[in-house]
């Protein structure tokens, strides 16, 4: 299992060894935490195999502690900066959008023109077996063109909508923080498996509502509407993004943990921008929906 976001596979920390966080790290009761467990120990050495307690440490469900020597090493000061880089490229091309492109036919054209490219951009950077700063931060700029434009034309309509959609992304954000580091969560394989089914059961629904919507035998945007039903289906897509973000800090914990590089923190920040766009979208529709049609 390789996807750790709803919209796009990418291939996280682990390249050879499957899902990063799960296939990577030893299960308990297998080997102990070496060059078969450790993706990265073919790049610079394993700094647990001679650490007894590694192996208990995960049993427990604790990942391993942290290399003494981090030089060349993904921190966790590399993933925020590198998030923060990728989120403001984000922020800069949405107000840039809202600032230059007056609602209207062609800016809706752009809009999803720029979501094509932030696709196409994001697809090959997922199928790439390095990070590339170049494409993450292209995909960014057009996501936040779409973004931009998007927000702009549910503010003309439902005033104030994308400043809440901002906020409640922050909150679920937080709050998955929250409960993921306080241990209410623990992110372990069988976990994964359940919530992708989930996850992939939702997307499958999702594009055959979209095709039933595009050839007039779903009226009303079907699933996707903008009544009760839409407030259902759009609550259960943002539990989704707030799982998919728990799959995306296990992954940044055990990236760490195992010493992967320090380009690694790219992905990170890609992964995690990819998922915090998918929460502000559907919290963009549920604002809306809650909002009426004032």
């Amino acid at each position: 299992m390789r996807s750790s976001n709803p919209v796009f596979s990418r291939r996280g920390f682990s390249r050879d060894s499957g899902y990063a966080g799960f296939n990577a790290a030893p299960q308990a009761g297998g080997p102990a935490v070496g060059t078969q467990g450790n993706p990265y120990a073919q790049q610079g050495g394993n700094p647990y195999a001679q650490n007894p307690y590694a192996q208990q440490d995960l049993q427990h469900g604790a990942p391993p502690q942290a290399p003494v020597t981090t030089t060349g090493r993904m921190t966790m000061d590399d993933v925020v900066m590198r998030s923060a880089m990728t989120l403001g490229t984000v922020t800069v091309g949405a107000i840039l959008a809202w600032a230059l492109l007056p609602v209207s036919s062609t800016s809706y054209g752009l809009a999803i023109g720029s979501a094509l490219v932030a696709f196409v951009l994001a697809m090959v950077q997922s199928f790439k077996r390095t990070a590339s700063p170049a494409l993450i931060l292209g995909y960014a700029a057009f996501e936040g063109v779409f973004l931009g434009v998007i927000s702009e034309m549910y503010n003309s309509r439902w005033s104030g909508a994308p400043f809440q959609a901002v906020l409640g992304t922050m909150a679920v954000a937080g709050a998955t923080l929250l409960v993921y580091k306080a241990g209410w969560i623990r992110v372990t394989a069988r976990y994964a498996r359940i919530g992708m089914a989930i996850a992939i059961a939702f997307i499958v629904v999702m594009a055959v509502n979209l095709l039933l919507v595009a050839f007039g035998v779903a009226g009303d945007g079907g699933l996707r509407s903008m009544g009760p039903l839409g407030a259902i289906v759009g609550i259960l897509a943002i539990l989704i993004g707030a799982f998919f973000l728990t799959l995306d800090f296990k992954q940044i914990e055990d990236g760490i943990a195992y010493g992967a590089p320090k380009e690694e923190a790219w992905l990170a920040a890609f992964g995690l921008t990819l998922t915090l766009v998918w929460i502000y979208v559907e919290m963009l529709r549920l604002v809306a929906i809650f909002s009426g049609d004032d």
